[in-house]
């Protein structure tokens, strides 16, 4: 008989977690948000394979950078066209485009191959505190990793008297 251990879908299956990024530093909580988009916090991770999950983050608005990153961080894209560098500084991509700040942090902590624009694809930034219709997916917390109330409430029938009484 074989001793080894099938890989099974529930191993492979993917959690949404939700991350509130306000008063957090940016390139800590873009290290741990490309951890958890690798899939290297699971016990089945392999650098050949896709085995991350999704991360949902609200509140770019709020991100803080540590030094005097804020006065002289640039971002910087090309067109393709001659004399097409355009330069944009942190403050006005702040204003802009918040999401796409934490966006451009977790892109340089992945490794570059080619599963790095899919895992990418599984991050959802928005600048707000509303995150529309992925509010329903969310079963992990980001600060202490638990599940939330409502996947409790949904998994166990027990729980549900608890809760109503502590709502009373």
């Amino acid at each position: 008989m074989s001793q080894a251990v099938g890989n099974t879908a529930l191993a492979y299956a993917r959690v949404w977690h939700h991350v509130n990024a306000s008063d957090r530093v940016l390139g800590k909580l873009a290290e741990r948000i490309a951890l958890v988009l690798m899939g290297k916090h699971k016990p089945i991770y392999d650098k050949s394979l896709d085995c991350g999950d999704y991360v949902v983050v609200t509140n770019a608005k709020h991100i803080k950078v540590t030094g005097r990153k804020d006065e002289q961080l640039v971002y910087r894209k090309h067109t393709m066209f001659p004399g097409g560098l355009k330069e944009t500084e942190y403050k006005d991509m702040m204003d802009k485009k918040p999401y796409e700040i934490i966006r451009h942090a977790v892109s340089g902590m992945l490794p570059k191959n080619k599963l790095r624009e899919r895992r990418l694809e599984r991050l959802k930034v928005f600048g707000g505190s509303n995150m529309g219709i992925y509010r329903g997916n969310i079963l992990k917390r980001w600060e202490d990793g638990t599940l939330t109330e409502d996947y409790i409430l949904k998994l166990d029938p027990k729980n549900r008297m608890k809760a109503k009484v502590k709502a009373e």
